[in-house]
Order: structure tokens, then sequence, then C-alpha cells
């Protein structure tokens, strides 16, 4: 074989992956940065709750802690979507239509189920936004959090109604699979929020 042949075989790109997904696709990795920026938005939000709360000798101050139910609530259906999101990931990077639109179409209901449930965490949070430092760093967090899930919800509701109406090409499933990747941040972060917004006014 000549070096021209050699150095044509080596340059013929035809039997590469069109699609690929994890560490291999540049979507992962832009996603990946991503998630470490707002993981410090979010380290940097907490650490404030307790810079707050280290300079007061009553803490909540004036009101009371949340109440819990609701909160509690959100976290149950917030670990519970990380199901179908996962299963999501895994349809998409087998190439799985059907099932993509299926788990698709769950985590939409569950982004939902999440949203109507915090509209209802913030009204019982015993404190406004504006009335008191406590008050302002616990919406800034749950607000924060909120952000996120709209954000990643609204997304989900965009590829959901593509695959629903095509056309579809390769790319698409790496979105599902960068969607549900990101997804799995936002519940890891809400742990440590619900355990400082509804713990951490309850500890002495």
């Amino acid at each position: 074989m000549s070096g021209a042949e050699v150095k044509g075989r080596a340059l013929d790109v035809r039997e590469l992956p069109t699609v690929v997904f994890g560490h291999r696709s540049l979507m992962w990795w832009g996603t990946l940065g991503f998630m470490v920026v707002e993981a410090t938005v979010f380290a940097l939000a907490l650490m404030a709750y307790f810079y707050l709360r280290s300079h007061q000798e009553t803490w909540p101050l004036t009101a009371p802690p949340p109440d819990l139910l609701w909160g509690t609530l959100n976290t149950v259906v917030m670990l519970v979507s990380f199901l179908p999101a996962h299963l999501a990931k895994k349809a998409a990077e087998h190439l799985q239509l059907k099932k993509v639109r299926l788990w698709l179409v769950v985590s939409c209901v569950f982004g939902i189920a999440f949203c109507v449930i915090r509209g209802l965490e913030f009204a019982t949070l015993n404190v406004r936004w504006d009335s008191s430092a406590y008050g302002s760093v616990v919406w800034l967090l749950l607000g924060l959090h909120t952000t996120h899930i709209v954000t990643d919800l609204m997304d989900t509701i965009v590829l959901t109604v593509m695959f629903f109406t095509g056309p579809l090409d390769g790319k698409r499933y790496v979105d599902v699979s960068e969607n549900s990747f990101y997804w799995y941040f936002v519940v890891a972060a809400w742990i440590p929020i619900y355990l400082v917004i509804y713990f951490g006014a309850r500890t002495t």
C-alpha cells in the first residue's frame, strides 16, 4: 500500500459515528461546565445563609420556620423524577424513539407538578423576601433553584414537542441525553438547599 493510500485511509471519516454521547460529546462538556458554574452560585448562596445566621442571636429572627409539608413533598417528587429522566437518557443513547417520547412526557409531568408545589412552598415560607436578611436569603435560595427547574422544564417541553413533530436527527437524541444529565444536577442541588431552608431554621 502506497503512502498516498495510507494517508487517504487515515483521513477517511465515513466509518466514524455521527452521534456520540457522554464525555465524547462537546455538548456533555458544555453542560458539565455550566453545572460547575451553577454549583458555585449555589455554594455562595448557602455560604451567605450561614454567614447571616452567624451574625444573629436568634434565627430565623421574627419569623417561624417554614412549614415542612410542601418542601418535603417537593423533595419526594424531585427524587422520584430522577427515574424518568434517567430512563429518557438511556433511551436516547439507544436511539429508541418511542421510549424517548414516553419518558420525556413523564418528565414534563413531574416538572409541572414540581412547579405547582413550589408555588405552595413560597406561600408557606412564613416570611417575605424583603422583611429581613433571613427572608431575603431564603427566597434567594428557593428562587435560584426554581429558576433552574423552570429553565430545564421549558427545555424538556421543547424537546418533547420536537420528538412528536419531527423531523429528527441524531443530535436531538444527544440533546435529550444532556438535558437528563443536567436534571441530575438539579435534583442533587436541591438536597442541601432543602436541608438548609427547612432544617437550618430549626437547629440552634
